[in-house]
C-alpha cells in the first residue's frame, strides 16, 4: 500500500524557509562622526522622524536625508527604534523592505542624516498588487456578504491561486499575483493585504513551524482573534483547486500542536467551531450560511457525526463511489493510523489496483481526517 505523506507533514519540510531574512538587515555605517559644520537642510525633529520614515517607505523611497535637532548622543538608538516603529506601524511595508543602513555627521546638538532602504518589492509593483487585490475581491466579494464569508471566500481564493515556490527564491505578495508561486512570507503579505482591502483587520504573525522560521496571519472576527495560515492550507505539491482547511481560524492551543512563536499577540483563545455553533443556534436571516460554513469546514465530523469506525464501514463507502465512478472519498475516521491501515486492507477485495491515502488530524478529536485515492 502507497501511503502519501499528509500535506501538513510535506509542509513542515519547506514551509517558511525562506524567512530566514524576513527581517530586514540593519546596517549602521559612519555614525558617530562629527564635523565643524553641516549643510543647511530641513531639520526635523525626534516627534517628526517616524512620520517622515512611513512617508519615504510608502512612496518606496531609497533615500532620506534630513537635519536632527537635538542631543546627539544616543541619536543612533533613537534612530533604530524610529525604523522599527515605523516598519511595524505597517506591517506590509515592515516585510518589503530587504535592508536599511543609517549614518550621520554633525556636532553634539545636531546631525544630518542619511538613511538608506532597499525593498523586495518596488512602488510599481505594490501598485500592481492594489489594482489586482481590488480587482479580485470585486469577484470574490459579494453584497450582503459577513465578514465570516469574506475572510473564506479570500482564503480559498490565495489557496487555488498560489502554490509554495519549492526554489524559496519569491518573498512578495507581488511574486504570487505575477508568477503564482511565493513562499509563505509571500502568502500572508497577500492575505494581509486582501483582509485589510475587505474591512477585515489582521496581523501577521512571525514563527516557526516543522522546525523552521515561518509566517501567518491572526484574523479579528467578532471581536475574536484566530490564527490563518494559508501557506499550510495549499496542498505540496499543488493540486488545482485543492484547498484544505486544517489551519483555518484556529486557536493559540490548537496552533501550538506544530506551530510557535515568542513575540507577543492578541490571544486566540475561542473556537471557531463553537462560535459557527453559537451563531447558527442564534437564527436568524444568515444562520443557513453559518451552517454551510460549518459543513464546509468538516465540523460535523468533528462532532462525531458520520464518523467511520470500522473496515466494513469503509468498503461500503467506496463501494457506493466507485458505482458513481469516483476515484476518492474523504471521511472521519474514529481510530489510530495503524488501526486504518488494518482497516484499508479489505479494499483489495474490490479488484483494485493501487490504494493511497493521506491523513491530517480532525481538529483536537483525536481521530483522523482521511482522504483515499485509488486505481
Amino acid at each position: 500500500m502507497n501511503r502519501k505523506i499528509g500535506v501538513r507533514l510535506v509542509k513542515c519540510l519547506v514551509a517558511g524557509a525562506a524567512l530566514a531574512v524576513l527581517l530586514p538587515q540593519a546596517v549602521e555605517w559612519g555614525n558617530n562622526v562629527y564635523a565643524a559644520s553641516v549643510k543647511p537642510t530641513p531639520s526635523v525633529s525626534s516627534q517628526q522622524l517616524q512620520n517622515k520614515l512611513l512617508q519615504a517607505m510608502a512612496t518606496r523611497s531609497e533615500t532620506l536625508t534630513f537635519t536632527y535637532q537635538g542631543r546627539v548622543n544616543g541619536l543612533k538608538q533613537q534612530l533604530q527604534t524610529a525604523i522599527q516603529q515605523a516598519m511595524e506601524s505597517d506591517p506590509y511595508v515592515n516585510y518589503t523592505i530587504k535592508s536599511y543602513a543609517f549614518s550621520y555627521t554633525g556636532t553634539t546638538t545636531s546631525a544630518q542624516v542619511t538613511i538608506r532602504l532597499s525593498y523586495r518589492e518596488t512602488k510599481e509593483q505594490t501598485a500592481y498588487v492594489d489594482s489586482t487585490v481590488q480587482a479580485v475581491l470585486g469577484d470574490i466579494i459579494t453584497k450582503g456578504m459577513t465578514d465570516h464569508e469574506k475572510v473564506k471566500a479570500i482564503h480559498d481564493w490565495i489557496v487555488v491561486r498560489l502554490k509554495y515556490d519549492e526554489a524559496q527564491q519569491k518573498y512578495t505578495a507581488y511574486d504570487g499575483l505575477k508568477t503564482g508561486s511565493t513562499v509563505c512570507q509571500g502568502y500572508s503579505l497577500l492575505a494581509y493585504k486582501m483582509l485589510e482591502r475587505a474591512g477585515i483587520t489582521n496581523r501577521i504573525v512571525e514563527g516557526r513551524a516543522g522546525g523552521q522560521l515561518h509566517a501567518w496571519n491572526l484574523v479579528l472576527l467578532d471581536g475574536r482573534w484566530y490564527h490563518m495560515d494559508t501557506t499550510w492550507d495549499d496542498p505540496t505539491p499543488d493540486r488545482a483547486n485543492e484547498v484544505s482547511t486544517s489551519y483555518y481560524l484556529l486557536t493559540d492551543s490548537e496552533m501550538r500542536r506544530d506551530h510557535s512563536w515568542v513575540k507577543q499577540y492578541p490571544q486566540a483563545n475561542t473556537s471557531y467551531r463553537e462560535t459557527l455553533s453559537a451563531l447558527i443556534a442564534a437564527g436568524g436571516a444568515k444562520a443557513a450560511v453559518y451552517q454551510k460554513l460549518y459543513n464546509n469546514l468538516e465540523y460535523p465530523l468533528q462532532d462525531g457525526k458520520g464518523l467511520v469506525k470500522s473496515s466494513a464501514d469503509i468498503k461500503e463507502q467506496v463501494r457506493k463511489m466507485i458505482t458513481k465512478g469516483e476515484t476518492s472519498l474523504t471521511f472521519g475516521y474514529q481510530g489510530t493510523e495503524r488501526s486504518l491501515k488494518e482497516d484499508l486492507q479489505s479494499l483489495y477485495q474490490l479488484d483494485l489496483k493501487s490504494i493511497s491515502y493521506q491523513i491530517t488530524d480532525l481538529g483536537s478529536t483525536g481521530n483522523l481526517r482521511v482522504t483515499l485515492k485509488w486505481t
